[in-house]
């Protein structure tokens, strides 16, 4: 899919957390092009753009890997001004590729210098899906995560010493330098809160007053971590269907492994005991769900206030409406609940996911399914 991109947009920005991979799939691209990398957390890289039009201008006919561009936004206007010179003299695509840490809504500007010219694409931790071996694997990838260096660590032990030191430096060092004044011990104990509160609607004002910060802030560092793509916030369902819907959104950790080490689980047997393991494993489907989820198909969740509920509602862009309820268990029942509610939602299909096992029909238009096989049939519509 990079490559792709790379053959029909001038700029490419490919997005996604520290340490998930951009560096290194980048470096290990096959393009018929030179490239020439820039690492701009580096004084010495950093110091070549002193005159930025005067440096880049050096490599034209080039693909030129700008990692950490969040670091200097100020290059964004440089970088349309060149592309529209190489357009000109006939260079139309594969011309700069941006590695950024951030969300195109954080890169706010790269949106207004380069519209019509860069194409966004996120890259996840490893997903399910992508592994040699998913049925062996599942979970290992669930209490690990998909950080490369976690997952593939030699023990659980030292996967969870991984996971520890990557939220250390997101606390200590990087929120920081997106101007949040709260101090690392603050920054943690809020981490840990949105964790023990996994696929909940927050309640900003709660958490404010815990931490002695208002709902405001609340608000504005659940952004920030949004836009650093450590959590996802899934939109409640909503239509005007005669009944009193929640509106607020339910928040996630996006790797489950950083969620383990949150909530100080040490292995998958504590995880398997633990209060949190059933919104754990919804909060892992749904991220490998959205992960590998089709152009067009929109996300969220259904909930009234009188307690029916679907964990999650995929809606295609002909309004067809797939509800999908999470359960770690290998014999799931029907409700009738979960029947009302695909009524409402004019849902035309229903899924109950499992961990594993073999899937089977509950009625005419709903199926118990195992994850792997749910995965790998999205994955085919996908492609």
């Amino acid at each position: 899919m990079l490559m792709n991109r790379l053959d029909t947009s001038p700029v490419v920005a490919l997005l996604g957390s520290r340490q998930v991979g951009k560096t290194t799939l980048a470096l290990a691209l096959n393009h018929d092009k030179p490239t020439h990398y820039l690492d701009l957390e580096l004084p010495s890289d950093v110091a070549k753009l002193a005159d930025p039009e005067l440096y880049l201008s050096r490599f034209s006919g080039q693909l030129l890997i700008l990692d950490e561009i969040q670091r200097i936004p100020e290059l964004f206007p440089v970088l349309r001004s060149l592309v529209d010179k190489r357009r000109r003299e006939g260079e139309r695509s594969g011309q700069f590729l941006l590695l950024g840490s951030a969300s195109p809504e954080l890169l706010q500007q790269s949106s207004e210098s380069l519209a019509g010219r860069i194409s966004y694409l996120e890259l996840p931790p490893l997903v399910l899906s992508e592994l040699d071996q998913p049925v062996d694997s599942l979970e290992r990838h669930w209490f690990r995560g998909g950080y490369p260096d976690a997952y593939l660590s030699s023990s659980d032990r030292i996967a969870r010493q991984w996971s520890d030191d990557f939220v250390t430096s997101y606390v200590e060092r990087y929120l920081p330098q997106l101007g949040i004044s709260a101090t690392p011990i603050q920054l943690r104990r809020f981490c840990s809160m949105l964790a023990h509160q996994q696929g909940c609607a927050i309640n900003l004002s709660q958490i404010g007053n815990s931490l002695g910060i208002d709902g405001k802030t609340v608000r504005h560092y659940i952004d920030l971590l949004g836009g650093l793509y450590l959590i996802l916030r899934l939109p409640a369902w909503s239509r005007n269907v005669g009944k009193r819907l929640t509106k607020s959104p339910k928040v996630y950790w996006r790797d489950s492994g950083v969620l383990h080490s949150l909530s100080g689980i040490e292995n998958i047997e504590q995880l398997l005991g633990h209060p949190l393991c059933g919104r754990s494993w919804e909060g892992y489907c749904i991220a490998q769900i959205l992960a590998i989820l089709p152009s067009g198909v929109s996300a969220s969740y259904y909930r009234t206030h009188a307690g029916a509920e679907v964990d999650l509602v995929l809606e295609d862009a002909n309004g067809k409406v797939h509800a999908i309820e999470i359960k770690r268990t290998l014999s799931p029942k029907l409700t009738p609940v979960f029947r009302e509610s695909m009524v409402t939602l004019g849902a035309e299909r229903g899924t109950y996911l499992m961990p594993g096992g073999k899937s089977f029909p509950l009625s005419g238009n709903v199926a118990a399914m195992d994850l792997i096989d749910f995965l790998s049939e999205l994955g085919a519509f996908n492609r």
